[in-house]
């Protein structure tokens, strides 16, 4: 099976202040991956660094075999942990702009999860309450035809049943083939989900594996894994 993205001695560092510690990492195509790890553990620097938002101290990070430059960009569809839109927007300005930047985005496809989320093109991105700005980010990112669908933290600070609308959204609108690498620290509301789970501590790798192969290897979730692994 093809390599969708690829670390090899990945380190990055901020000043004197390591983040990423020689991080080597395969992931293939067509799964769906967890990056796992508290707040601090390098796994927004990694997808900066897969984005071309940030160089390596030291190593390589490869997108379906090539470093990030604009040919990678065209098959990723990123979800940023910040709030990305424009509050003198309104959604369908959103929308235009989202099909006029992205070659593969599909309208059709954005119009049928707002309408089903019930929210209209002329309502004001201001006006939306934060959960429903998430989840517009979210149309907004899985409305692409990608290869790759990268989502930092996108179920932090929503409540179940936005998370719950999220998840669904994720794996009903995936196009077949494409990757989901999704990067959370909330394990157990995505476990269920994930074919494949990557823990990240303090910048390095401590569990890389298939997630069925885990569970029969241990006996345990991935949930009580990470609260072994990451207990103060």
């Amino acid at each position: 099976m093809a390599t969708i993205l690829e670390c090899a001695g990945l380190h990055k560092s901020y000043g004197s202040n390591p983040a990423l510690n020689g991080v080597n990492l395969k992931v293939e195509e067509g799964g769906v991956v967890g990056l796992l790890g508290p707040n601090g553990s390098g796994k927004s620097t990694l997808i900066k660094l897969a984005m071309g938002m940030l160089q390596p101290t030291q190593g390589s990070i490869f997108i379906n075999g090539k470093a990030p430059c604009p040919e990678t960009k065209a098959i990723t569809a990123y979800l940023p942990d910040k709030d990305f839109l424009q509050n003198w927007m309104r959604i369908e300005q959103a929308v235009a702009y989202s099909q006029d930047f992205f070659a593969d985005f599909k309208r059709e496809k954005a119009e049928a999860m707002l309408s089903r989320l019930g929210l209209g093109m002329k309502q004001k991105v201001k006006s939306l309450s934060k959960g429903n700005r998430e989840k517009l980010a979210l149309i907004l990112t899985m409305a692409r035809d990608a290869k790759l669908y990268i989502l930092d933290e996108p179920i932090a600070g929503v409540d179940p049943a936005a998370r719950d609308f999220i998840l669904n959204t994720v794996m009903a609108n995936r196009p077949e083939g494409a990757t989901i690498f999704l990067c959370t620290h909330l394990i157990s509301d995505i476990e269920p989900i994930l074919t494949h789970a990557i823990f990240l501590n303090r910048g390095n790798i401590v569990l890389d594996e298939n997630v069925e192969s885990v569970k029969a290897r241990t006996g345990k979730t991935l949930d009580e894994l990470f609260r072994e692994e990451f207990k103060w």
